[in-house]
This record gives structure tokens, sequence and C-alpha cells, in this order.
């Protein structure tokens, strides 16, 4: 029996998987169909910042916390100029929203930029179905309500790695943000230019990187490496963004062809683009990591941050290389939970075959997985996960920090050699957290 024969008055809405399975809710958005990958997100707070997440174009967001909409949208809270997800997925939506700085209630806003979302689904065995089965195709209709059909087409619809979805959000056009007066934290003298690779970056982290003193021009990601240079920049970062880095070639070329010549930064999708261009595996995680409260763990000050992830690929840590065992307390069998390198307190180096020796630098609290690498013999080091804390904690921007420590050693560093203190990456926790006032 449809359980939604007793509520005619609502907007009937489905959401099918690939695996068979489906649930009624209610419309509590655009009216349509949206066909992606559905993942969770373990956030309790943040879901307009969520679905400004130009990484999540072409999935469909779980949001697992209950109640979602109840303090409303504001401008404030957007990390792009619209939308990039497919769907949304909640338990129970706020209709009426209460806060001083609301502008509106979120149903309106997801109807203003045309996301389908449903409410009313169980979120929990939603989420249980992904954690036991991965992350899957689905869709979410308020047309084709007959769950039969609407699996069919969900099994004949493409999946996400077969598209180049940073190509849909990253920008067409250079623009230039200038680098704060002011900063919370430590910042140079003088601004610091540095090149950002937009493959789908969040607003807050151009923000992060303006505020710890850069000057920043962010470029598109299928920028040459030939005109990163002709921009003389002191260091390049590498953005997060959606989907499979496989899809994104001409980022990589260009990673490939500035490892070594320039301070390299890379967070999410970044981190993954900086790995496959020292030669290691990437692979696609059974179900990602998505939410703001992710524990990680800093090998080199054994700090625990609590962080904000969206990504469904992960770099294979073994890939990059043999263990150097003098740097690696004694060891040369790579481990496949890096949280065994947690437990002897240990940040193991491997030699990789194209840049030289990279250090693990940080661990996934959670299920073992390589979450930061820091290169030894190149001025590089990334993180999968974002410092910018939007949504989430402010634990990891110290991390902005350090990338201006690194463009600095770099630009100090002794004529005619690359020796670089390495030590710009151990800042405790505690010292990249900003006042109150700078993290709003």
């Amino acid at each position: 029996m449809n359980p939604l024969a007793s509520r005619d008055t609502l907007p009937h809405a489905l959401l099918a998987l690939e695996d068979g399975s489906s649930y009624y809710g209610f419309a509590c958005g655009a009216m349509g169909e949206a066909f992606g990958e559905v993942v969770f997100n373990t956030s309790m707070v943040g879901y307009q910042e969520i679905v400004t997440d130009p990484s999540y174009a072409g999935q469909i967001v779980t949001l697992t916390y209950p109640q979602v909409g109840n303090y409303g949208v504001s401008d404030e809270a957007m990390q792009s100029t619209g939308t990039a997800l497919k769907g949304l997925v909640v338990r129970d939506m706020c209709h009426t929203p209460s806060h001083w700085q609301s502008l509106g209630s979120f149903p309106d806003f997801l109807r203003a930029h045309r996301v389908v979302a449903i409410e009313g689904v169980d979120t929990r065995a939603l989420t249980l179905r992904i954690r036991s089965s991965g992350a899957m195709r689905a869709a979410i209709s308020t047309v084709d309500l007959d769950p039969e059909s609407l699996v069919a087409r969900v099994a004949a619809s493409p999946a996400i790695s077969a598209h180049n979805y940073v190509a849909d959000v990253s920008p067409r056009q250079e623009r230039k943000l200038a680098a704060c007066s002011f900063s919370a934290v430590e910042s140079p003298e003088e601004p610091l230019r540095v090149v950002a690779f937009d493959c789908g970056e969040k607003r807050g982290i151009e923000k992060g990187l303006v505020a710890a003193g850069c000057e920043v021009i962010a470029v598109p990601f299928d920028t040459p490496a030939s005109r990163v240079r002709a921009l003389s920049p002191d260091g390049v970062f590498f953005s997060n963004g959606p989907g499979d880095p496989n899809q994104v070639t001409q980022t990589a070329c260009a990673a490939r062809d500035l490892l070594g010549t320039v301070p390299v930064f890379g967070i999410c999708l970044g981190h993954q683009l900086i790995s496959m261009a020292a030669g290691a595996q990437i692979e696609k995680l059974p179900f990602g990591h998505h939410g703001g409260n992710e524990p990680v763990m800093n090998l080199l000050t054994h700090r625990v941050e609590i962080t904000s992830q969206n990504h469904n690929y992960g770099l294979v840590f073994e890939s990059m290389g043999p263990l150097v065992s003098e740097l690696s307390a004694g060891e040369t069998a790579h481990v496949h939970d890096l949280r065994a390198w947690v437990e002897r307190g240990v940040a193991p180096v491997v030699q990789t075959r194209h840049a030289g020796r990279v250090r693990l630098t940080h661990v996934n609290l959670n299920d073992g997985t390589p979450e930061g690498i820091q290169f030894l013999d190149v001025p590089a080091f990334s993180v999968q996960y974002h410092p910018e804390s939007r949504p989430g904690p402010h634990d990891s921007r110290y991390l902005f920090q350090a990338f201006v420590r690194l463009m600095e050693a770099w630009h100090n560093r002794t004529s005619g050699s690359a020796d670089l203190s390495l030590s710009y990456l151990a800042i405790d926790v505690r010292e990249g957290r900003p006042h109150h006032a700078e993290a709003r």
C-alpha cells in the first residue's frame, strides 16, 4: 500500500536506488526529477553551505541530521553563486524558519535554485543501506511515482565517473582576490601571490587564503602550467572539486608540470591530483567521507582535528612507493589500515617514482585511510579534507598558515639549495584557530 495515500494534500515524491529499494516521501523543493549518485552527509548544521558546495555536482545528498531548514538561509552561508548537487533527501524539513539573519525558508531556496528534494524519508535506514551497499545511482521524482519504473530508469542512468563534473562548475575566466589587511593569525609582510586552480572551490576556501595574507588569482581547471608560470606565483593551490579525478586530465597534467618548481598546496580533489602527479593510485571509497565531524590525527603534532570532508575518492598510500625504512621506524612493509601508524606515533615515508620522498602526515581515525601527505624533496603538501570549516569546526585552518610558511621558506631558501625546513606543517591546531569574529 502506498503510504502517501492519507496525505494527498501534499506533493508526493519518490526516491529510488539502483539496488531496487525505494522510499516514498513528499516534495520539499523543485518539482521534477533528479538522477545522480546518492551519498550521506553527517553534518548537524550547514545545510545551505552543503547544497551550495560545487563538490556535490552529480550527487543526491542525504542529510543524516533529522531536522533541516530551521534557521533559514542567508547570503553569508553561500559557498558559490548557486547549487550544483542533483537532489536532496531529508527526514523533516522546516518550512517556517526562525533566525534573525534568515532571508527566507530553505524549501523556497531549493525551489528558486531548481533543486529537487524529498522529505519524510527514513534517513537512518537509507544511510545504513548506503553504508552496507556503497554509494549508488539514484533518482528523486515527483513525476514518476512507480517504484518499478523509477528503479529501472536509475539502472539505465550513467555512473558519476562517466562525466567530468569539474568542467561544469569551474569558472570560465580568471579572477583576482586581494589579500586582507589584517588576519587573526600570522601573515606575511607583503601579500603572497597564489594561483588557485578552481575545480569547484568554495568561497570559504578562497577567504581562508586571503585571510592568511595571500593575493589569490583563481584560474579555470584547464589552465596550462605555462599560463600559471606567466603569472609569477609564490605558490599554487589546487582546490576541491566533484567527481572522479581521473576525468580531470588537464589539471592533473598541470600538477605534474608544476610540482617541484613552486610551492604547492592541495585539498580534496587537489590532494588526489597532486598524489597522482607523484605516481599514486586513487580508489573509490565505499561511501566516501561527507560531513563536518570526521576525526583526523596529525602524525606530526599528535593532535586530533575534527574536520570537514566531502569526497568519494581517496589516495592509496601504499601505491606511492616503498617505505623508506630509516624514516619509518625501521618498517619495510605497508599496512592497509593506517591507524597502525597512529598507534606507533610514526609518520612513515615512502620513495615515490616521480617526486622523491613523501611523508604520511594525517590519518582518518574512523577507517584508517590517508588524509594528508608532505613532500620532503619538493615544496608541496596536501590534505583530503576542507580546512575552511564551511560548514564544520575550525581545527584545520592552520593549514593556510602552513602554506604561507612554506612559500616564505621557499622564497628565502639558500641560493642553489632546495633544503627547506619541514616544520612548516607541524602547527598545533590551537595556533591556527581564529577569534570568533574571524570565524563568522
